[in-house]
């Protein structure tokens, strides 16, 4: 029994990894309730050329840690064409503080430059693969009309969650910068770390 137990337990990770999206694949669009109540897309961003993708939360220590990194990360990025855009990706029945209400609120706290979006029905975190918040998914435009939202940067956001002064290597503005000059990206992929994303039992 134990046996059969642990084999289900790792066909469900497996299956649960399994779809997440590679770099290199194309992503795509979605439409989230964003805190102002508006409903949101990718498609509505015209003049974007990609998007930081950070799923994220209130509650998690180590998205509180990075609240002002990603603030900065949006107000250095958008105008250059790579807008953060934060989903919420937890249950609010498995954790109160992740509701839409408390996201309304950390928003206007934080006061937020970005849209921070609810993952209703926890459909969208799962397409990408994040398991973590926070948890990093650059995309950059292509193809005709820039309809292909190709995914270049999955990970973290740098390599310090407990001292933005300690950083050694900014993972994201890395690829992002790599991106714009149209260059490598040096590091494709990186090992989030944060709070699991949470699901209702």
């Amino acid at each position: 029994m134990r046996i059969k137990l642990l084999f289900l337990s790792l066909f469900i990770a497996m299956t649960t990894f399994a779809g997440g999206y590679q770099i290199g694949d194309k992503a795509k669009d979605f439409k989230l309730k964003n805190v102002d109540g508006k409903m949101v897309s990718l498609a509505d961003f015209k003049d974007a050329q990609g998007f930081i993708i950070i799923f994220t939360c209130n509650h998690c220590p180590f998205s509180m840690a990075y609240e002002n990194r990603i603030i900065e990360l949006n107000n250095k990025y958008a105008p250059l064409g790579y807008p953060v855009i934060a989903i919420n990706p937890n249950d609010p029945e498995a954790v109160p503080e992740d509701s839409f209400e408390k996201m309304v609120e950390r928003s206007k706290a934080k006061k937020f430059t970005f849209p921070y979006l609810f993952d209703e029905g926890q459909k969208i975190y799962p397409k990408y693969g994040a398991t973590r918040t926070p948890h990093v998914f650059i995309l950059q435009k292509e193809g005709k009309e820039g309809k292909d939202l190709i995914v270049r940067y999955i990970g973290a956001i740098d390599d310090n969650s407990e001292d933005p002064s300690a950083v050694k290597v900014k993972y994201a503005e890395q690829a992002v910068e790599a991106l714009l000059k149209a260059l490598p990206i040096p590091l494709k992929e990186t090992r989030a770390i944060g709070c699991t994303i949470k699901v209702k039992r």
